[in-house]
C-alpha cells in the first residue's frame, strides 16, 4: 500500500484542497440560501401554474394541475439555486427532488386508493350483519343492515386454502429442482416459470374453463376457481422459493455432504430448515397475488348470494367476484357494498405483504 493511501485528509497537499474539493464538500449541506430558495420556488410555481393552467391555458383538472406545478417548481427551484450555487450542487439538488418525488409519489397514489375506498364504503362498514350475513333474499337497493358478505369471505379462504394445497407442495418441489438438482433442464424449467410469472390471469382462467369445465364436463365451482388460483400463485411461489433456496451458503451442503449425507437429506435436513422464515414469505407473496385475481374466477367459480361451503358442488362466491358484481350492477348501494369489500380485500392483502416484509427482515436479522 502506497504512502499516499495513508495520507490523512488534513494533511493533503494544498493544491488537492481547490474549488472542486469545495464544491463536493458542500454538495449535501444545506443553508439559508437554500432554504429560502425552496420555499421562493414553491410560492412561485403555484402562483404561476395558477395563472397559466387556469387564466392562460385552457386546461383543467387536478392531476394536470400537480404535473404542471411540480415541472414549473424544479424549473424555479433550479434559477433561484444557480444564483447563489455552482452547477454540481444544482444537479445534485434537482436529483434530490425527483429522487425524493419518486416514493411521496407511489405512497400518495396507494394511500388515496386506500382511502377513496374507506370512504366510499365507510357506511357498510359500519354495520356488524356486514361481516356475519350473506345476500341471500336482499334486494340490491335495501338498507345495509340488511346482507353482508360472509358468503365471499368464506368464499377465498376456501378457495385459497385449495389453491395454496396445490401450488405451494409443486411450487417447492420446482424450486428444488432448479437450485439443488440443476442442469439443462433445470434452466428450461426455470424460464418456463419466469414466463408464468407475467402471464395474464384470464388465460388460467380460460384454460381451467376449457379443461375442466367444457372437456371435462364439469360444473363451476369453488374447487375449479382454486385450480386457476393455484396456476396464479405457482410462478409466484416457485420463482421466489428458487432464489432463497439458492442463497442458502454452499457450505453448509459441503458439510452436510462431508458428513456423508445424501443430497436429499442434506436438501430437508439442512436447506430447507435455513430457509423455512423466506420460504414462508415465498408462500405470502403467492397468496397476495392471487387473492385478489378476478378474471379467473368468472369463468369458473361462478356467481352466488348464497353461503356455500361446499367447493365441489354448486357456484362459490369470492371476494373480488362480489367487488365485480356489485359495481357493475349500477345500483348505487350496490356499490357502496362494492367498496367496503374492497377495503377488507384490502386490508387482507396489505396484511400479507406486511406479514412477508416482517418474516424477511426478521431473517435478514437473524443473518
Amino acid at each position: 500500500m502506497s504512502a499516499r493511501t495513508l495520507t490523512p485528509a488534513a494533511e493533503t497537499p494544498a493544491s488537492t484542497q481547490g474549488p472542486v474539493a469545495e464544491t463536493l464538500r458542500q454538495t449535501r449541506s444545506t443553508t439559508r440560501d437554500d432554504r429560502i430558495a425552496l420555499a421562493g420556488a414553491v410560492l412561485a410555481s403555484l402562483a404561476t401554474t395558477w395563472l397559466l393552467y387556469t387564466q392562460v391555458l385552457p386546461l383543467s383538472g387536478r392531476l394536470g394541475f400537480i404535473i404542471v406545478w411540480y415541472a414549473v417548481f424544479i424549473a424555479y427551484f433550479a434559477g433561484l439555486t444557480a444564483l447563489t450555487r455552482p452547477w454540481p450542487i444544482v444537479a445534485d439538488r434537482i436529483a434530490t427532488i425527483l429522487v425524493v418525488a419518486a416514493p411521496v409519489i407511489v405512497g400518495a397514489a396507494l394511500a388515496s386508493a386506500v382511502l377513496s375506498t374507506v370512504i366510499e364504503g365507510f357506511e357498510p362498514l359500519m354495520h356488524a350483519n356486514f361481516y356475519v350475513d350473506d345476500m341471500s333474499g336482499v334486494q340490491g337497493d335495501d338498507a345495509f343492515d340488511k346482507g353482508g358478505l360472509l358468503h365471499a369471505i368464506a368464499g377465498t379462504v376456501i378457495q385459497m386454502s385449495i389453491a395454496v394445497a396445490i401450488a405451494m407442495p409443486l411450487g417447492l418441489l420446482t424450486a428444488i429442482f432448479t437450485a439443488e438438482v440443476g442442469g439443462k433442464m433445470a434452466n428450461t424449467v426455470r424460464s418456463v416459470i419466469e414466463a408464468m410469472t407475467a402471464m395474464p390471469s384470464v388465460v388460467a382462467g380460460l384454460f381451467i374453463y376449457t379443461v375442466w369445465l367444457v372437456y371435462l364436463g364439469q360444473q363451476t365451482s369453488g374447487f375449479a376457481a382454486s385450480l386457476a388460483l393455484a396456476i396464479m400463485a405457482l410462478p409466484i411461489m416457485a420463482r421466489a422459493s428458487d432464489v432463497v433456496l439458492r442463497v442458502v451458503p454452499g457450505g453448509l451442503r459441503e458439510a452436510s455432504y462431508a458428513l456423508g449425507a445424501t443430497r436429499w437429506q442434506t436438501v430437508w435436513h439442512v436447506v430447507l430448515p435455513t430457509a423455512r422464515p423466506a420460504l414462508a414469505t415465498a408462500l405470502i407473496l403467492g397468496v397476495a397475488r392471487a387473492v385478489g385475481e378476478t378474471s379467473p374466477l368468472l369463468l369458473t367459480s361462478g356467481a352466488s348470494t348464497y353461503f356455500n361451503a361446499n367447493p365441489f358442488s354448486e357456484p362459490m362466491n369470492s371476494l373480488p367476484l362480489y367487488i365485480y358484481s356489485s359495481a357493475s350492477s349500477g345500483i348505487p348501494q350496490m356499490a357502496e357494498r362494492a367498496n367496503a369489500a374492497a377495503a377488507v380485500l384490502l386490508v387482507v392483502v396489505l396484511t400479507l405483504f406486511t406479514t412477508a416484509r416482517l418474516i424477511a427482515r426478521r431473517k435478514g436479522a437473524r443473518g
